[in-house]
């Protein structure tokens, strides 16, 4: 697990959940036509941006074990 949380810490990782956030919001938006499953799925993907753009892992937090793992 700690080697994914060094992954996702690093460039490629934050790279990857930004993009990955991205997709979620057009696809909340435009594929499902912005209802309230597409604004809800929007909104969630507004997380792994900012925690894209923070340069932390959110496993980080959900899993004590892997706090403090910086690569």
């Amino acid at each position: 697990m700690n080697g994914l949380v060094a992954f996702m810490n690093g460039t490629w990782g934050r790279a990857l959940r930004v993009i990955l956030g991205l997709v979620l919001i057009y696809i909340g938006l435009f594929v499902w036509g912005g209802g309230a499953a597409g604004t809800i799925l929007a909104l969630i993907g507004l997380a792994p941006i900012v925690m894209g753009l923070w340069g932390r892992c959110l496993i980080e937090f959900l899993i004590p074990s892997t706090r403090g793992q910086r690569p």
